[in-house]
């Protein structure tokens, strides 16, 4: 009952923070790498042409494998890596609020990219599907073993 519960809880938290992130990586596409490198630069973001890609295709890409739930490892990892720099590069001084600039929202984004990066997508997933059965048959556990 408890796995049942993960996964449900998985699914329903992988695909709300692959839209957040798959909107945000749109609008960044619509603007292009230009303009959010631009914007990137005036926040003085190192490598702003190079972070302006990495955002792009981490919050774009990212998002669909979380909404999907392949690759969860990788894209968690890379969205909380993205996360981490805009609140070290951008939010930190801002304090807490989101009203002025503050760090709230890539917290919290970061910290649930963190948490299925670690704990994984669960049963309702691709990544299940594809190569979870085959580390079960394996190792005769399931996989992945939320505590």
């Amino acid at each position: 009952m408890r796995r049942a519960l993960y996964d449900l809880a998985a699914l329903v938290g992988r695909v709300a923070l692959g839209v957040v992130f798959i909107g945000h990586g749109w609008a960044k596409y619509q603007r292009g790498v230009e303009a959010t490198a631009k914007g990137f630069a005036d926040w003085s973001i190192p490598a702003p042409r190079i972070s302006a890609y990495f955002a792009i295709i981490a919050e774009l890409g990212g998002g669909i494998l979380l909404v999907l739930g392949l690759l969860t490892m990788l894209a968690g990892t890379a969205l909380f890596v993205l996360m981490a720099g805009a609140l070290i590069f951008v939010h930190a001084g801002n304090g807490i609020l989101l009203a002025n600039s503050g760090f709230e929202l890539v917290l919290a984004l970061g910290a649930v990219a963190l948490l299925l990066a670690v704990a994984g997508p669960g049963r309702i997933s691709l990544d299940y599907l594809l190569f979870g059965r085959r580390r079960e048959a394996k190792s005769g556990a399931s996989v992945p073993q939320p505590a």
